[in-house]
């Protein structure tokens, strides 16, 4: 089910009717709604995706029961590997298999020698990439003695399976998300009229700005060989709007309407086109998987302490994973290849958490530096944004060498003023709530009369461009 679609506008308010007026004086019976709610959401798709995350959810449930009555080292390793292997060989079969397949035969084809393999007939199934992760979280905290398991099944499966982040995250920690299931709730106007605020923006965000951009990114990529430098530019410019405005936009939905029913998620975009470099960007980029890696990646194996090397092995480790997380091509690989070159040189240097605070706080403008550092970074930003689009690593060089051809003759990309219109206000409010929660988080200190004028005409904005609803980008990880 798609958060901006007919189906989920008729959906939402009837849970939500449920939850606070039927359910509302029985924790357990909210749990369960929310858990059937869940599986009706997921399974809008495919009946058939409600098999594998109920097994995952069996599986990881009694994994963590077992790690928590097991103090045999070895043996709390077994549970633990068990949890592990169901889950990457889950992932790797449905996401990796193809792509394996296709590299064996091509590399036996290289060497004179075909083999016939063909590749299986797999679907991927939506948001596996997230609530395998989320699920792994939940028995390596318990291995590592940071949280207890949970004995409450419905509890636990309506954690993995929440549908607000199910499909496309923020990757939630049990150790955050799990105990509020527990705790009663109760109705906070505030805080629904806040997440109210912030769907209305994240739908603009993938409405209004990410879909209108993909059509003229799907101009520039399809035809970039006729297409003049300026053209090339602007579709490479228009796919990192377009991208950001997908994704941060499902993100600002499922935090908004989890809200609506009491429950806190973590951020996952903190303004990240404002970043002064690399580092910041990735502090700010999809921050649910960037802190999962460090967490269970990264500090691993080593982190930042020892040698110079040693922590350039890590990183160039964490970005090349993450690249093939995002997707069984090796334009991934080469994006996640082409960011770690970009952070390595601020690793080097020390001067990678240099940027903690927020750019120009408390100030309107920036200054000239900071202005330079921003524009540098999104440059490269864009650059490698070129990998993350292309279908494959040969168009993404051809695409980036038709840039630096400087042609001027090819086809321009006519872009309607409407639309860099829509663009420049989205950066400029986006700019101007830079430190807040997200983009349209509105004080009582507002008036009344400014706050609901700018909700009606962002909602009849967004429903002017409201047509058929598009699949979100990152359903495909």
């Amino acid at each position: 089910m798609l958060f901006n679609s007919i189906e989920f506008a008729l959906f939402l308010p009837i849970v939500f009717f449920f939850y606070w007026f039927v359910f509302n004086k029985n924790i357990k019976q909210q749990n369960a709604l929310l858990l059937l709610a869940s599986y009706i959401f997921y399974g809008w798709w495919s009946w058939k995706y409600l098999i594998l995350i109920f097994i995952s959810t069996m599986v990881d449930f009694f994994s963590g029961i077992m790690l928590q009555k097991e103090h045999n080292r070895h043996k709390r390793k077994v549970y633990l590997f068990i949890s592990i292997f169901f889950n990457l060989g889950m992932l790797m079969y449905f996401k990796y298999a193809n792509f394996f397949i296709e590299n064996f035969v091509t590399a036996f084809t290289f060497f004179g020698y075909k083999p016939d393999i063909k590749s299986l007939n797999i679907v991927l199934p939506v948001g596996i990439s997230f609530y395998t992760f989320q699920t792994m979280s939940y028995t390596i905290d318990i291995y590592r003695k940071k949280m207890l398991p949970t004995k409450d099944f419905i509890a636990f499966a309506t954690f993995v399976s929440f549908f607000p982040q199910l499909v496309a995250g923020p990757i939630e920690r049990a150790i955050h998300l799990l105990p509020q299931f527990f705790k009663p709730r109760k109705f906070d106007y505030s805080l629904a009229a806040d997440g109210m605020r912030q769907i209305l923006w994240g739908v603009f965000k993938k409405v209004v700005i990410a879909d209108t951009c993909a059509k003229y990114v799907d101009i520039a990529f399809s035809s970039h060989e006729s297409m003049s430098s300026i053209a090339l530019i602007t579709g490479a410019v228009l796919f990192a709007f377009q991208i950001y405005g997908d994704f941060s936009g499902y993100s600002d939905v499922a935090i908004g309407t989890a809200r609506l029913f009491g429950f806190d998620l973590m951020q996952n975009f903190a303004f990240p086109y404002f970043s002064r470099d690399i580092a910041e960007f990735w502090r700010r980029w999809h921050i649910s998987l960037s802190t999962w890696f460090r967490d269970y990646v990264y500090i691993p194996l080593g982190g930042s302490r020892g040698t110079k090397w040693k922590q350039v092995r890590n990183t160039m480790a964490v970005f090349l994973i993450s690249g093939f997380w995002h997707g069984a091509n090796w334009t991934f690989i080469a994006w996640g290849f082409l960011n770690a070159l970009y952070f390595l040189p601020l690793l080097l240097l020390n001067k990678n958490r240099h940027h903690l605070d927020v750019v120009a706080s408390g100030k309107i403008l920036p200054s000239i530096k900071e202005t330079f550092m921003m524009f540098i970074t999104f440059g490269l930003t864009v650059l490698a944004w070129i990998f993350f689009r292309a279908q494959s690593v040969a168009q993404a060089v051809d695409y980036i060498k038709h840039i630096f051809a400087v042609d001027m003759s090819g086809k321009g990309l006519h872009v309607p003023k409407f639309l860099l219109l829509a663009l420049f206000v989205f950066i400029s409010v986006e700019w101007l709530q830079r430190q807040q929660k997200h983009g349209f988080y509105l004080t009582e200190q507002i008036p009344v009369l400014i706050r609901w004028s700018s909700y009606i005409i962002l909602a009849f904005i967004t429903a002017f461009f409201m047509g058929k609803a598009n699949s979100f980008i990152y359903f495909q990880f």
